[in-house]
């Protein structure tokens, strides 16, 4: 089982890790997944990504608080808006954008009404 873990956990770093550059792959969730497995399976593995500045910037605050600032929440909807708008103005195909825009609208609601707001000062 903690090779499974090992596994999946390393996957799920990567992707992380790559949600990072690409916005439209999630971050959180493949971090909080990564960290999880780690945290079962490897001390070494586990104590290497949570020192690491993708988990401590879009992962850390969420952990501990369950959570982000309505200005972290800000900021996150506005590189994912500046990203997937560039990609809707580029992209000609009209299902693509219209699943573009359904993205941006579930991930706008998610973040704002499921995602705990924190006070300024927690996160």
């Amino acid at each position: 089982m903690r090779v499974i873990l090992l596994i999946i956990g390393s996957i799920s770093a990567i992707l992380g890790f790559i949600g990072v550059i690409m916005p439209l792959l999630p971050t959180t969730p493949f971090l909080l997944l990564a960290g999880l497995c780690f945290a079962r399976s490897s001390e070494r593995f586990h104590s290497w990504l949570i020192r690491t500045k993708p988990y401590q910037a879009y992962v850390e605050d969420f952990r501990k608080y369950r959570g982000y600032t309505m200005t972290r929440k800000i900021e996150l909807l506005i590189s994912v808006y500046i990203v997937v708008g560039f990609s809707i103005y580029m992209i000609d195909h009209f299902y693509i954008r219209l699943g573009l825009c359904l993205m941006l609208c579930l991930q706008t609601i998610v973040l704002i009404f499921f995602v705990k707001t924190l006070p300024e000062g927690d996160g």
